[in-house]
């Protein structure tokens, strides 16, 4: 199989292991689309043999993530079995045995140079109890793991989610906010660099570029979110021995329906501020 080489403007590797997840968070970004696909899921051995083609750069970690990706049944054989120089980051719920998970991995696997912890932990009031989430996470910092939490600042939640990151402050814990994006009482929310892109109120033809590898749980490409959750128009598959990736803009006649994660204006991976995931031509 022939290597996989990150081009130098991508921003970020997102392999969503499952889609499958132990919450039912009212707002979850994954339900933007409504129309999420049951997809199959490839197993741990296929994962470890598409991810390791990879060629990355050490600030460009691979992220598993999901739906909650611990679900999937060889999520420590993943974590465990990709090339040591590929670096690794997970966003998890942690609604795991962390006592399993710390005999299983070792914390210097998932620990890198980086303005924020490799183990994002994802808190959401609505279903999760801070108490018990930050003595998990404050156990795990002591045996060396690189772990913190962020909060989705979702209007209904936010003053418990600026409660609990007054604790964290308190605790040591790395606790951070993020955009709450979407629709909630009849206001779209979010900074979106290109105007009308998720309104879903038009449909325009334009030419869009990514700066992110994404990976469904079947190992298909995806050259947006939006396409991602629909489980449409995929442009390869990393267990493909042929795949190799084009840094190139493609025709997209969906502009209008944009998923709120490729067009918000965010941090990149450095935590500089003013970066979008797609740049998108012909815009009217």
């Amino acid at each position: 199989m022939r290597l996989v080489y990150i081009p130098g403007n991508y921003n970020y590797i997102g392999a969503f292991l499952t889609f499958a997840c132990n919450l039912k968070c009212s707002y979850c970004i994954n339900n933007f689309e409504k129309k999420i696909t049951k997809r199959n899921r490839i197993s741990g051995q296929d994962w470890v043999r598409g991810l390791n083609r990879i060629v990355s750069r050490d600030d460009l970690p691979v992220t598993l993530q999901g739906g909650e990706p611990s679900l999937h049944p060889d999520f420590f054989y993943i974590i465990n079995n990709l090339k040591p120089e590929l670096n690794i980051d997970i966003l998890t719920n942690l609604r795991f045995d962390i006592d399993l998970f710390m005999k299983e991995v070792n914390p210097d696997r998932i620990k890198r140079k980086s303005p924020y912890a490799s183990i994002r932990v994802s808190y959401h009031p609505e279903q999760m109890d801070f108490d018990e989430l930050s003595k998990k996470i404050l156990k795990m910092m002591d045996k060396g793991y690189s772990i913190g939490i962020w909060g989705v600042a979702h209007p209904k939640y936010e003053n418990r989610i600026l409660e609990a990151k007054s604790k964290c402050l308190k605790s040591g814990i790395d606790f951070r906010t993020k955009e709450f994006l979407g629709e909630y009482g009849g206001k779209l929310y979010g900074d979106y660099k290109f105007a009308g892109a998720c309104g879903k109120k038009f449909r325009k033809t334009v030419r869009c570029k990514t700066t992110e590898l994404i990976l469904d749980s079947q190992g298909d490409v995806f050259r947006c979110h939006s396409d991602l959750y629909t489980g449409k128009a995929a442009i390869g598959n990393i267990t493909d021995p042929c795949f190799e990736i084009e840094d190139k803009f493609r025709e997209c006649v969906n502009f209008g329906y944009c998923n709120p994660c490729d067009v918000k204006v965010k941090t990149n991976r450095f935590q500089q501020h003013g970066h979008t995931s797609v740049e998108i031509q012909s815009v009217d």
